[in-house]
């Protein structure tokens, strides 16, 4: 799984014109899933976005999780995460998994989120989205359970 985080003073998502979930300070999570992907990268991957320390303490140092701040996740699927670049213009995507895999690894990404306590507000898988951020910092970091 790859995750492009940005920590924001509000973000939301549009579906069809209308708002489909929104937050004020937390982190946008922009979430793609590779073919080989698993319960266990979703778990991992839920469990360091949860406990980033990328918030500022009083000394402006970031020291502070979402936990500590109050804050809340908006989550959106993001197949092109996995676009492969290197051969001619077009990417290719052939990393990136398929609905019948991907849905239920997003969903149970939502779920670790949420059992860790955190008020998780999601676009809506395989949809047409607008997203809006207000980047805060600007704070923007790519996790990767490959990595991790």
């Amino acid at each position: 799984m790859r995750a492009v985080v940005t920590r924001v003073k509000s973000a939301s998502v549009t579906i069809e014109g209308q708002i489909h979930g929104a937050i004020d300070a937390g982190l946008l999570v922009l979430l793609g899933i590779k073919t080989e992907d698993e319960a266990e990268q979703a778990v991992k991957l839920a469990d360091k976005i949860c406990g980033l320390r990328v918030f500022q303490d009083d000394q402006g140092q970031m020291n502070l999780s979402l936990g500590d701040v109050g804050g809340k996740l908006l989550v959106i699927s993001q197949f092109t995460l996995y676009g492969n670049c290197k051969k001619g213009r077009r990417p290719e995507f052939l990393s990136a998994a398929r609905p019948e895999t991907a849905i239920p690894l997003y969903e149970r990404f939502i779920l670790e989120c949420k059992s860790r306590g955190f008020q998780v507000e999601t676009g809506q898988f395989g949809a047409s989205m607008q997203v809006a951020s207000v980047n805060d910092g600007p704070v923007t970091l790519i996790l990767d359970t490959e990595t991790l």
